[in-house]
């Protein structure tokens, strides 16, 4: 079932009397599709990080929200998205990862695509031995690109068409971390991994937004790195999180540490934050190393974490690099049973949403004002 209005007005008001979203955000199935084109296909969503397709060649196909895409670096080395589909007969066109070594080539007819899109062949198409027909213009039936935009090595794409570029939408952002703007190198194998969570994918953000939990979910984590120790970030439509006043570089045994991002202000001395990117990016950013995380929504209650772990440079002490990506996995399964325990709870038919605790819980009130604000634009221009 659909929530009414007032029900999202209620979650738009002031923290200290506002109430989160009602269960159906996290159970109704169609209220979840409503969701879908409201919050993940008009906005810039996160796919996939650049690192997927190192070289050129390499493509990767996808799906998002059941949608085939194919992520590709194309021969002069610029990323792109497209439809996973041939523009003949909508044959899948890639079906697992691999380097294209020639031309995107579609196994069902044989009309191949260069890795920028464009139809180059089209085998037999006027009869045999024909290979044009004056009816199939090839310049107007390349492989449909999805708008895309890379920032952190995070693939960004907006599936509407039709959401303001992304520097304008995160122009707060890009300024707030205009002193990480240098380049990231992925560690590699061991420095990705996989969390299959059985939650609604806001969970996962309304959870990574605030550090109200950390005593009891994170014990180790608040050892050193106190509740007392973090404060909020909200910037409202964009944006929300939490930083910390105190962040302890890792160190190896025979005391290597990571080489640090060049330039740094003396905020990243022992300073770090964590920022959820409206709508399903998870990012973290510290003096030596950082992180993303690209929430999938594959359904209402199930949703892959893909996590990344970035670098100052490309060549790091193997053993340390493993180390802290062990210690990262740790921190985030810790996170499980929360958000699935949240999700269980969502069943519960006397539950209207929760409270916010005004002190702590402004960042996680935050995110749901943005989600009623796009649902209550969508429904609204519907209604025109």
């Amino acid at each position: 079932m659909s929530t009414r209005s007032d029900d999202l007005d209620a979650v738009r008001r002031p923290v200290e009397t506002a109430r989160g979203l009602p269960n159906p955000h996290y159970t109704d199935p169609t209220l979840f599709q409503e969701e879908n084109r409201a919050l993940l296909c008009g906005t810039w969503a996160g796919l996939a990080v650049a690192a997927d397709v190192p070289e050129p060649g390499d493509a990767v196909p996808l799906t998002f929200l059941g949608m085939p895409l194919l992520l590709i670096r194309d021969r002069d080395g610029a990323v792109r998205v497209f439809n996973n589909t041939c523009r003949h007969r909508g044959m899948i066109l890639v079906d697992e990862p691999r380097k294209i070594e020639g031309a995107i080539r579609c196994p069902y007819h044989s009309w191949c695509y260069a890795t920028d899109g464009r139809l180059v062949t089209t085998p037999h198409v006027g009869g045999p031995g024909q290979n044009t027909h004056e009816a199939v213009n090839r310049s107007e039936l390349g492989l449909v690109e999805i708008r895309s935009h890379i920032w952190r090595d995070v693939v960004f794409i907006n599936i509407s068409g039709d959401a303001p570029p992304f520097e304008e939408v995160h122009r707060d952002l890009l300024a707030r971390w205009g002193g990480l703007e240098q380049p990231l190198f992925h560690g590699g194998k061991d420095s990705r991994f996989e969390l299959d969570v059985r939650c609604n994918w806001k969970l996962a953000v309304e959870n990574y937004c605030e550090s109200y939990h950390l005593p009891w979910v994170h014990p180790g984590l608040n050892s050193y790195s106190r509740l007392e120790d973090h404060y909020h970030i909200a910037a409202p439509g964009q944006y929300s999180g939490q930083g910390t006043l105190v962040y302890r570089r890792i160190k190896g045994e025979n005391g290597v540490m990571f080489p640090d991002f060049a330039g740094l202000s003396a905020q990243w001395d022992e300073g770090a934050e964590y920022i959820a990117v409206y709508p399903n990016v998870l990012l973290g950013a510290q003096r030596d190393h950082a992180f993303a995380i690209v929430l999938e929504p594959v359904a209402i209650d199930r949703t892959l974490e893909h996590i990344h772990l970035y670098y100052a440079t490309p060549e790091t002490d193997d053993a340390l690099r493993a180390r802290n990506a062990a210690q990262w996995k740790l921190v985030f399964e810790e996170d499980v049973f929360v958000v699935e325990g949240m999700q269980r709870g969502r069943h519960a038919p006397g539950f209207d949403g929760g409270r916010f605790s005004p002190a702590m819980d402004g960042p996680t009130h935050c995110f749901h004002d943005w989600v009623a604000g796009r649902l209550q634009a969508l429904r609204a221009h519907a209604a025109q």
